[in-house]
């Protein structure tokens, strides 16, 4: 049976898991650019795109992102980043947009614990490094996430 987190002490620094996979398509796409308002061409014309370094269009990086970050929720009680004492997200760093995510990639996200501070008052932050690849095992996006945990009651 896989490890069931609950509570920041939970975590060793070190350890890894790697989230579902996902495949992100046109409809994908077309609905990011109708929420966010980001209709540039780069994404959502096919014969602009054609003409660019890309050879055609790619999800916007903030959709890669956005559906990538979540991919690890799937693994439900035994997510790496979701203890049942979670109490807020705290923040990202170090994010970069390292390759082009097109349109029937599948992708996932594995994740690396690689920090646990203690914030006293029975909370602290837990830190993981995480990389969405894509099918080829190219990473698209990097980035390191912070979440504010609680620790076990003593």
């Amino acid at each position: 049976m896989a490890k069931e987190y609950m509570y920041l002490d939970d975590y060793v620094v070190g350890e890894k898991v790697t989230s579902p996979a996902r495949t992100v398509t046109e409809a994908d796409i077309v609905n990011f650019a109708g929420f966010t308002g980001d209709w540039h061409p780069l994404h959502t014309d096919i014969e602009y795109a054609a003409q660019t370094p890309f050879k055609g269009r790619i999800a916007h990086g903030m959709l890669t992102l956005s559906i990538g970050m979540v991919l690890p929720f799937r693994l439900g009680p035994y997510s790496s980043y979701l203890p049942k004492s979670f109490i807020a997200f705290y923040g990202m760093d170090e994010v970069r947009f390292t390759a082009p995510t097109r349109i029937g990639d599948t992708i996932h996200c594995e994740v690396e614990v690689i920090d646990i501070t203690d914030k006293g008052k029975g909370r602290g932050i837990l830190t993981v490094r995480n990389q969405i690849k894509n099918q080829k095992g190219e990473t698209l996006v990097s980035f390191v996430m912070k979440l504010f945990c609680g620790k076990k009651p003593s």
